[in-house]
This record gives structure tokens, C-alpha cells and sequence, in this order.
């Protein structure tokens, strides 16, 4: 199992396997074409508040990682996003956030192991 992170404005590849949108709000000028997103779950992304809270400050990140860790411990959707993990041979999640290193794609892979 291969488990990668894209920014959803970066071109769809072959080897991006299962592409799954893991943002809560719609990519600004993306359409659903090129995004070329097989799944997207939006109800695994930081909530509204957190999102805000956070506002990709990189002072907050450690914080952010912890907050974000404790909403998906009682979330529905991060078992969906297990299961399509063990379904698919490669999944890349797809986050639209700039930063490449603060973004809870990140948080995301390291908690489901890769």
C-alpha cells in the first residue's frame, strides 16, 4: 500500500492511483474534471473552526496536528478513508492548502501509517 500527498492543483498522474479530496470547502478555480478526484470526503477535513483557528500559521502547526487528531478520533469519515486505503492499491490525498508542510494531508498519512 501506497499512501501519497498532492496538491490538488498539481496535474493528475497514473501512478496517483485512488485520488481522494480531503478539504471540506471546493478548490478555488478547479473543476471537477481536472481534478480528477475519485472520492472526496469532506467531512475528514479540520473543521470550519480549527481551519480558521489555525489559518496555516506555522507557530500553530504542532497545535493544529493535536486539535485535528483529537476531531478525527470521534469522525465517521476517517474510517471510510481507512477503508479506501485497504481497498486501493496507491491513494493520494488531495489538500489545497499552499503550504506542502503544514496541512492535514500531512497529519493525515502519518496517522494512517505511511
Amino acid at each position: 500500500m501506497a499512501l501519497k500527498i498532492k496538491r490538488v492543483y498539481e496535474p493528475a498522474a497514473d501512478d496517483d492511483g485512488f485520488r481522494v479530496m480531503i478539504d471540506r470547502l471546493w478548490p478555488r478555480g478547479m473543476s471537477k474534471e481536472s481534478a480528477a478526484v475519485d472520492l472526496w470526503l469532506k467531512n475528514v477535513a479540520p473543521s470550519t473552526e480549527l481551519r480558521k483557528w489555525f489559518n496555516h500559521d506555522r507557530e500553530k502547526f504542532a497545535e493544529f496536528r493535536k486539535k485535528y487528531e483529537a476531531e478525527l478520533s470521534d469522525n465517521d469519515a476517517l474510517a471510510s478513508l481507512q477503508e479506501a486505503v485497504k481497498e486501493h492499491k496507491t491513494v493520494t490525498l488531495l489538500y489545497s492548502a499552499k503550504s506542502e508542510d503544514m496541512n492535514q494531508a500531512i497529519v493525515l498519512q502519518q496517522l494512517l501509517g505511511s
